[in-house]
């Protein structure tokens, strides 16, 4: 990665990204532990952006030469265990290189500009008109309209995602008023049908959301819990250089889930 002359202070950057995001502000499962995950010494000069904070990112980074790794899940997801095993080498490999690490989960799935939802929501043509599903007091899905059948947005959203999605065929094949939450969200389905969609997207979800989707007459459109959460930090990492001039990379590791 080429770096430019720009160097910005690691605290500068960090409370932009804060503000930026409302990480105090927006409620988050517990072991998402949003903002700075990992600190480093110096000034940032560039950025790598992931989706996950694992090995093969944390390696892609150091290689890329980045000062800063932004990723939508961070370190913490297993509970703050002890530092041995794999955490261990995750943590060494961020220290030796002197990367930081910035972590942004629902902060970033739920912004209205930069955010998983509603970039992938105006990638499929739709006309976001508000908002639904609660989490903790905040609203976290996009919805909208279109006008189109249950097949061309499966193929919209394919496109989209870069593979094949999962159709589930269980409302009209007249789309006309969608709802997105990215990542697997299967739990806003309830939320999404009082607020009349007909059609909802998300990544992933468990054996009864067919059921739920079937007998609740919604469609359901899979496009992958990985696919659908790339938008958001590549958006913030774009952001970030127009603003302070720090060059950025993203590091493409996919799950096929």
């Amino acid at each position: 990665m080429d770096k430019s002359a720009t160097a910005v202070p690691l605290a500068e950057l960090v409370a932009h990204l804060d503000g930026r995001l409302r990480t105090s502000e927006i409620p988050d499962y517990g072991p998402a532990h949003n903002g700075l995950q990992v600190e480093s010494r110096g000034e940032i000069r560039s950025i790598a952006a992931a989706v996950d904070a694992v090995q093969a990112t944390i390696d892609g980074a150091v290689a890329a030469g980045a000062d800063l790794l932004l990723v939508h899940h961070g370190l913490f997801w297993d509970g703050g265990l002890p530092v041995t095993g794999r955490r261990y080498q995750r943590l060494r490999a961020l220290i030796e290189a002197n990367v930081a690490l910035y972590s942004a989960h629902l902060p970033l799935d739920v912004h209205q500009d930069v955010g998983n939802n509603i970039l992938l929501a105006r990638k499929l043509g739709i006309d976001v008109q508000g908002r639904f599903g609660d989490y903790q007091g905040h609203p976290v899905g996009f919805w909208g309209t279109v006008d189109t059948t249950r097949k061309e947005l499966a193929e919209r959203l394919s496109e989209a995602v870069g593979h094949s999605v999962r159709t589930i065929p269980g409302g009209p094949e007249r789309v006309r008023r969608v709802g997105v939450v990215t990542g697997g969200a299967s739990s806003m389905m309830a939320p999404a049908a009082a607020e009349g969609i007909d059609t909802f997207i998300t990544g992933e979800a468990p054996h009864h959301a067919f059921f739920d989707a079937e007998e609740g007459g919604m469609n359901m459109l899979l496009g992958g819990h990985y696919a659908t959460e790339t938008f958001g930090v590549r958006a913030l990492a774009a952001e970030l250089e127009e603003r302070f001039g720090l060059p950025w990379t993203f590091l493409d590791h996919p799950t096929g889930l």
